[in-house]
């Protein structure tokens, strides 16, 4: 009975009291281990929520000034695009002006040389009989993506590249064609054909397919010897293997226009001091 009555008075270990009793005389006894716990996170939370609220005021007083910085800048693209168009315009005007004073002087100073000279520059419009030619990338080719046009192989599966267009034009020039224009681009002795990313260029002039190539001689003695030449055959290649479509047509009476802008490289006056001069020009594309 003893060491049962011993138990119950004493059922503290000793250690846990001395532990219990400098715990009070530090005065750190008052609150439990996980309340303090409890209260240490719903402070972080108070202060989290807080925080979270401080911003959100600061986004709402910022939301109209950024709104009202995005408008002026969106006016001021569409200021200085208008702008971009507008001297765009300019230029074409200027350009135009500069070619038709071009073809003049042509007329009235190229002397006993100036109709030849003028048809060969590509300085007026020319109509007469001769081809059509549609070229086409293949049927199901992306228009816009696939592959660059200036890419050294078909890997792009079916889209015309501007070497093609090339062979095609010198093609046509050594069949006999007298002038050539492509999509209503005149082509003249300085053209040139190049491609930049997924665009087919005539002197620095975007094309879109379908590609129409009109050429001034003899139709069908021209269709005939196009056909049958190395480049003839070439775009044959392609529409058979890659799927590119083409189409050749002899045709009574095809327009041309006038190039858009000559450059007169060199002029010498005529034998006999007449002080007249003749553009040297010649035929081919590059």
């Amino acid at each position: 009975m003893s060491l049962l009555t011993n138990v119950m008075d004493h059922s503290l270990d000793d250690g846990y009291a001395e532990a219990a009793a400098r715990r009070k005389a530090d005065g750190s006894a008052g609150l439990p281990r996980t309340l303090r716990a409890k209260l240490g996170l719903a402070a972080g939370l108070v202060l989290a929520a807080l925080v979270v609220t401080v911003g959100a005021a600061q986004a709402r007083i910022a939301a109209p000034v950024v709104a009202k910085e995005r408008e002026e800048l969106i006016d001021r693209v569409e200021a200085e695009t208008s702008a971009a168009d507008e001297l765009e315009r300019n230029v074409e005007k200027l350009r135009a002006d500069v070619g038709e004073r071009q073809r003049k002087a042509l007329q009235e100073h190229g002397g006993d040389q100036g109709g030849p000279v003028t048809l060969l520059s590509g300085a007026t419009a020319l109509q007469g009989p001769g081809v059509k030619l549609v070229v086409d990338d293949a049927k199901d080719t992306d228009q816009g993506g696939g592959g660059p046009r200036e890419s050294t192989s078909f890997s792009d599966t079916g889209r015309l590249r501007d070497r093609d267009m090339q062979r095609v034009v010198n093609g046509l020039w050594s069949s006999g064609a007298e002038a050539v224009a492509i999509n209503g681009q005149r082509l003249t002795s300085l053209s040139a054909i190049r491609a930049a990313g997924d665009a087919i260029l005539v002197d620095n002039r975007p094309l879109v397919p379908p590609y129409t190539v009109l050429a001034v001689g003899d139709g069908r003695r021209l269709s005939t010897d196009f056909q049958n030449s190395a480049d003839g055959q070439y775009l044959h290649v392609l529409q058979e293997n890659y799927g590119i479509r083409t189409s050749i047509s002899a045709q009574d009476e095809v327009r041309l226009p006038a190039a858009p802008s000559l450059i007169i490289r060199t002029a010498e006056p005529l034998a006999g001091g007449a002080g007249k001069g003749v553009a040297n020009t010649g035929k081919g594309t590059s």
